[in-house]
């Protein structure tokens, strides 16, 4: 079975050819959105998680091995005419803490520590490698700093996750090991070339809508359009639990 790979995106992009494609990989980029890419299925899975500004979730987290990532939402410089306030990720914390070790992106201040490697692309990415095996890859997604509502954003991806623990949790964490799902009854949706269709997952029927999610990995700037299933209402039926669930109370807390 292909191992998982799972990212989150947001302030940061990061991509690297050098990692296998043929990994699972999960994303959260945008209002932020996240994705599940299943390659072994040649399909995807997505969700969105609407919130306020602030908010910090928890995204992965391996009571095994100590390894612990939380990432908090920052909204739009004002609100934009049309009202909608949009969030994305801001911040993420990093912490090994069976190993004492700790990292705060965007602004590289940590405890240095031999479980804790970090690779710096100027302007781009930064790669944190722990005890030599899970990477994690923050992506910079940069807004033209005079745009009147928006402003520089991150992404997150997980890499090498199958070297995490089958207990490891999260909103991304708990997808590491992948997840099974049939989708059936193709229907037309609410926009001609998005259809809706059931999705049977976890002992339920969920309808779901076929859509679009940007994989910035191969082109930061752009991303690349991926096919998805889009799960409604923040994940449900999809995420175990409810979203509000993963929400801590700091970016180095586990609750």
């Amino acid at each position: 079975m292909p191992i998982p790979m799972i990212a989150v995106m947001s302030t940061l992009s990061v991509y690297y050819s050098l990692y296998s494609s043929s990994d699972n990989t999960c994303t959260v980029d945008g209002d932020p959105h996240f994705m599940i890419e299943l390659p072994e299925r040649e399909d995807s899975l997505c969700f969105n998680i609407n919130d306020t500004p602030g908010t910090i979730f928890n995204l992965v987290r391996d009571p095994t091995s100590g390894i612990l990532v939380n990432g908090q939402t920052i909204g739009d410089k004002k609100i934009p005419p049309d009202g909608k306030i949009n969030t994305y990720f801001g911040r993420f914390g990093i912490s090994d803490y069976l190993a004492a070790t700790c990292l705060l992106s965007p602004l590289p201040s940590f405890s240095p520590s031999s479980s804790m490697d970090l690779l710096l692309t100027k302007d781009r990415s930064l790669t944190v490698t722990l005890r030599d095996s899970v990477k994690f890859v923050i992506l910079l997604h940069k807004v033209w700093e005079k745009h009147p509502y928006h402003q520089n954003y991150l992404g997150f991806y997980t890499l090498d996750s199958h070297l995490l623990s089958p207990s490891v949790h999260g909103l991304l964490g708990q997808f590491y090991h992948g997840i099974e799902f049939e989708v059936a009854d193709l229907r037309p949706g609410e926009v001609e070339e998005k259809p809706d269709a059931t999705m049977y997952i976890k002992g339920q029927a969920l309808n779901v809508t076929r859509g679009w999610q940007k994989d910035y990995r191969w082109d930061v700037k752009n991303g690349e359009n991926v096919p998805c299933w889009f799960v409604h209402s923040n994940g449900t039926g999809l995420i175990d639990g409810d979203a509000s669930d993963y929400v801590v109370s700091g970016l180095f807390k586990t609750v």
